[in-house]
């Protein structure tokens, strides 16, 4: 099931599928079908009441804090590690995480942070200000540690630590983000003890200070987050998270029919109706904080100018990409794929953020105008040959339009790109493939066009930096970096440092905006719609969530740890049991097979996140 967090692209991976007989075959209401004469001997799953189990198919680099930049395992990280500030529930605005308070001094140019009192992490050993001082200045002194956040302290000078509750962040200028948000704290008496931290998956046994310790990761089957008794806060409710991995999103959508997990998120309109009205089940629709887009291939490069990735010559023209963002029909595919369920995007900043996003009326924006297209192509010299596709120099325009072979969405939007493109003069040539393929091949730039997604916080500040010349890859193979689209433009740099440097916000408003309108010209991207976050959950087993925003908001996938952090159970409910939704036995011909239902997950490939591509 597709899900946000910050970081890149939303694909869906194949990983591992470990099927000995190719006679089975997949279908819609069940995930799997046996073939004629088969009989299924599963073992019995009995659920602990007290443990909250999550449907995924997410894909796991590590749960490096350092490293990690997929939705699923940042999500993750989020439970595990505090940082020193925490987007509020309410509105994801700054509010205690290990600082206790602090106070900006010299104009924005120093923050004074003051840890609580008393605090340890899950191994019992107490949390200070050591630990935001060691994790902040790997970050800064080694590169590769900088993978997940490193823009976040590229505006660090020192950090000081004048007493154990006290941490000091000099910046090289004012800045106007809280310097203290988003950088997941690691205990210093763990890391400064392993061997090779950018290498090191942190995957079992982890000692952390959130409200959740990852205990243990198979795999495609399944990973075991025990509850924090240290946690700052109070520990949780429920005694542990532990996230199952299924074969296909309709697959976890009968997993939470048969009460087999507690929720499943990342729901498409059809999958959301069709669990409104189910007996123990609550659906609900969230203000989303992710984007979608259309990813168009600029040249990719790397920071030092060496340029790599098979993008097509064409795109390296801005006219060419503003032409197909002019042919492409937001609204029909919001109405049509979509059903409605979401608002058209103006930028990468979603409308869920009003001050930062990108108003509606802005005068940069234009509607859907083929014909204007037409124009667009034919003044930057591509002529519409005897066929009606355009040509210049000889070379036809035709582009490849990367699209995951297992997602209905992706195939669905490509039916329509095709004609669209064809009406103005493209040749748009579909390559389905599996996701691990696309994904691989994303990283490299070895694509035209492409779908990509992240998820946004609540300051723009991080989404803004990925777009910089400084978020580019530093090798060849797109390895190194962060960057959102391979996008680089000097004078959007020049911006970025301005905006974070400006205390007055209704300035830095603006100066947002403007850099949002100069990236929509640039057109690397045409971001398509802001999805709502549909979710549904064993309302019968689990209640008290906590969403974000307060106000209409979503469970999964937050810019904090509140969703899963106050979710007790029922008084009176009871684990189910049944076959285990991820593995099996089969019987076929005398023959016993083992079949991992783990084969296809979808990943927020913050392709670099998201931003989900948090």
């Amino acid at each position: 099931m597709t899900t946000h967090q910050r970081r890149r692209r939303f694909k869906t991976l194949a990983v591992g599928a470990a099927v000995t007989c190719a006679a089975l075959t997949m279908t819609p209401a069940a995930g799997f079908a046996l073939p004629t004469g088969s009989v299924v001997a599963a073992a019995e799953d009995t659920a602990s009441p007290t443990t909250f189990r999550i449907a995924t198919s997410g894909f796991v680099d590590s749960f490096n804090p350092f490293i990690s930049i997929y939705l699923l395992p940042t999500n993750s990280i989020r439970y595990m590690y505090e940082s020193l500030v925490q987007n509020s529930a309410e509105d994801g605005s700054p509010t205690e995480g290990l600082a206790a308070e602090w106070d900006i001094q010299e104009d924005g140019q120093k923050w004074v942070y003051t840890l609580h009192e008393g605090m340890k992490w899950s191994d019992g050993e107490p949390i200070t200000s050591a630990d935001v001082k060691y994790t902040y200045e790997q970050m800064m002194t080694v590169p590769e540690l900088g993978t997940a956040n490193g823009n976040l302290v590229s505006g660090f000078e020192s950090i000081e630590t004048p007493d154990e509750l006290t941490v000091v962040i000099n910046l090289k200028a004012p800045q106007a983000p809280n310097p203290g948000t988003e950088i997941p704290i690691v205990p210093k008496h763990v890391w400064e003890k392993i061997d090779d931290p950018v290498g090191f998956m942190n995957d079992s046994d982890a000692v952390g200070s959130g409200p959740f310790v990852l205990e243990s990761y198979k795999a495609n089957e399944s990973i075991s987050f025990k509850a924090n008794p240290n946690f700052w806060r109070g520990a949780p409710k429920v005694d542990g998270l532990q996230y199952i991995y299924y074969t296909n999103s309709d697959a976890q959508v009968q997993a939470l029919k048969a009460g087999d997990v507690d929720i499943v998120t990342g729901l498409n309109p059809t999958q959301y109706k069709a669990l409104e009205g189910v007996e123990g089940v609550t659906t609900q629709s969230g203000i989303g904080r992710r984007y979608s887009s259309i990813g168009l291939n600029p040249g990719y490069q790397t920071r030092d100018g060496v340029p790599f990735g098979t993008g097509s010559e064409a795109l390296k023209d801005r006219e060419v990409r503003q032409a197909i963002r002019q042919g492409v029909d937001r609204a029909t595919l919001l109405d049509k794929v979509l059903d409605g369920e979401g608002v058209l995007a103006t930028s990468f900043i979603p409308s869920s953020f009003p001050k930062w996003h990108l108003p509606d009326n802005d005068p940069v924006l234009k509607d859907y105008d083929p014909e204007a297209a037409k124009a667009t192509l034919e003044g930057a010299g591509w002529i519409e040959g005897a066929d009606g596709i355009r040509e210049k120099g000889g070379e036809k325009l035709e582009l490849r339009l990367a699209v995951d072979a297992d997602d209905p969405t992706e195939q669905s939007i490509a039916e329509y790109l095709v004609p669209w493109m064809k009406e103005i003069g493209i040749t748009l040539k579909v390559e389905s493939t599996d996701s691990d393929t696309l994904s691989a091949k994303s990283l490299k730039g070895d694509y035209d066009l492409y779908f990509t997604g992240w998820s946004v916080n609540p300051d723009p500040d991080y989404q803004l930096g990925i777009n910089t010349c400084a978020g580019l890859p530093t090798n060849d193979d797109g390895t190194g970096g962060a960057t959102q689209d391979g996008y680089c433009n000097p004078k959007f740099d020049e911006l970025y440092k301005a905006q974070r440097s400006e205390i007055d916000e209704a300035k830095r408003q603006e100066i947002v905006h403007e850099m949002l309108a100069m990236n929509y010209e640039d057109t690397v991207q045409v971001a398509t719609w802001y999805g709502n976050s549909l979710e549904a959950y064993r309302s019968d087993r689990f209640e008290n969530f906590t969403l974000q925003p307060a106000e209409g908001g979503i469970i999964a996938n937050q810019a904090g740890y509140w969703g899963y952090l106050t979710v007790e159970p029922v008084d009176g409910a009871e684990g189910s049991s049944g076959q285990s939704a991820n593995t099996g036995l089969f019987v076929v011909g005398g023959v016993v097979l083992i079949v991992v239902l783990g084969g296809v997950v979808f990943m927020l490939k913050r392709r670099k996140n998201s931003a989900d591509v948090e």
